[in-house]
């Protein structure tokens, strides 16, 4: 789908790149999209179409999202891809300061095609919150219920239908209650869903936590379904920095703890002992944290006994094997630990459009950090092959240039 307005100037862009040459068969489980203005038009029941998210311009010229009395806007470095470096900044922008592959599908697949990308699971930005948040705490749960129905709608007839080889289909839900959240994933699994984002400490955000029960539905329904919850960095918030702190530098340093206490807090919740077919994606955290979790899991057995509270189950580790995946960008120093986590359990990520994003050298990145480390089938495992299984994604034709990694 085609947005109704003009580009007057580049705004920083820089031109289209040459497509580079792909070695690498890659399925990438963290980029994002940026939902484009009119993704809501038409999309809810007439009485609450006037409520829905709109994108308006500030005084200053600055486009932002406005719903249910509150601004939300677009941050620089949540779409820098395909810009001057010097032109990357932490305030709102216009869609004309973006690459059309933020917002459009048949952009966002030249896209992939540039950066030698053949399939991709895409997160939303700012006016979800990651994971619906920001629709769970609409003032009217009906509203909130149906721009949730509305997003998932657009994601599937525009953003999954148009490239269903290419888009893995992720869906939000409704964190309002947990019964009608449990019915969205199920309508969503119905037409070809394979997974869902949830907030990755949802009390941090003020949800139920995890331990409360609230969320037994929710779980449920994963597992019922074989959908692959999605845990990203983020989606609870940034970590608690000192006043003073830089907050963009020392947030972002931060990932890898936001993703080792998210993991813990949902190993020891027990939905993965409870659920043994749960499957939990763990997004933008990077690998380098979980090898030390499986030693403090492996010592807390062996030494002290605080791990006994999965009865009849597998030790704490070997259900973070079994139920969890991580994925990783680069990670070049922590990769020599795919052995203790289990190759089987590393999938990657280009993370499109945002600041830490590879495009569109990924193909080299892969090259550059893992050419000399990896065996063939180790690299075939965390390029592809460990996200095609686990979000049951088709893998490219073997005429495809994109089938140049796959295994023979």
């Amino acid at each position: 789908m085609k947005l109704g307005w003009t580009k007057s100037e580049t705004h920083g862009l820089l031109p289209d790149p040459e497509p580079r040459e792909i070695r690498y068969t890659i399925v990438s489980v963290d980029d994002h999209l940026v939902e484009p203005p009119g993704m809501f038009d038409g999309r809810l029941p007439a009485h609450l179409q006037d409520q829905a998210p709109r994108v308006i311009e500030t005084e200053e010229g600055h486009e932002v999202w406005e719903f249910d009395g509150e601004i939300y806007f677009q941050v620089g470095l949540n779409a820098v891809v395909g810009r001057s470096r010097e032109d990357w900044k932490v305030e709102p922008t216009r869609f004309d300061e973006m690459r059309p592959g933020c917002y459009e599908i048949d952009a966002r697949v030249r896209d992939m095609d540039i950066n030698g990308v053949w399939g991709s699971v895409n997160f939303p930005s700012q006016i979800t919150g990651f994971c619906g948040s920001v629709f769970a705490k609409a003032s009217d749960p009906e509203l909130g219920l149906a721009v949730t129905r509305a997003w998932n709608d657009w994601f599937f007839e525009e953003w999954y239908s148009p490239a269903p080889d290419r888009i893995v289909p992720m869906a939000i839900t409704y964190l309002g209650d947990p019964d009608a959240a449990a019915a969205e994933i199920h309508r969503n699994a119905e037409r070809g869903f394979v997974g869902v984002t949830l907030p990755e400490q949802p009390h941090r955000i003020g949800l139920p936590n995890i331990y409360s029960g609230w969320w037994d539905p929710i779980i449920q329904a994963c597992a019922d379904t074989d959908s692959v919850i999605c845990l990203h960095v983020g989606s609870s918030g940034v970590a608690d920095m000192p006043d003073g702190s830089p907050m963009v530098q020392l947030g972002a340093t931060l990932f890898g703890q936001l993703s080792l206490g998210a993991c813990a807090e949902w190993l020891w919740s027990g939905y993965p002992s409870r659920h043994p077919n749960l499957k939990i994606a763990m997004s933008e955290g990077g690998i380098g944290w979980v090898a030390m979790l499986i030693d403090r899991l492996d010592n807390m057995v062996e030494r002290s006994g605080y791990g006994e509270v999965f009865p009849g189950d597998l030790p704490p580790s070997q259900v973070l094997r079994r139920n969890f995946w991580f994925c990783t960008i680069d990670d070049p120093s922590t990769i020599a630990t795919r052995q203790t986590i289990g190759v089987e359990n590393i999938c990657f990520e280009t993370d499109y459009p945002h600041g830490d994003g590879t495009w569109p050298d990924t193909q080299a990145l892969v090259e550059k950090v893992y050419g000399d480390v990896l065996s063939p089938e180790e690299m075939a495992m965390i390029t592809h092959e460990n996200a095609a299984a686990l979000f049951r994604h088709p893998l490219p034709p073997a005429d495809s240039p994109h089938a140049a990694g796959l295994r023979r």
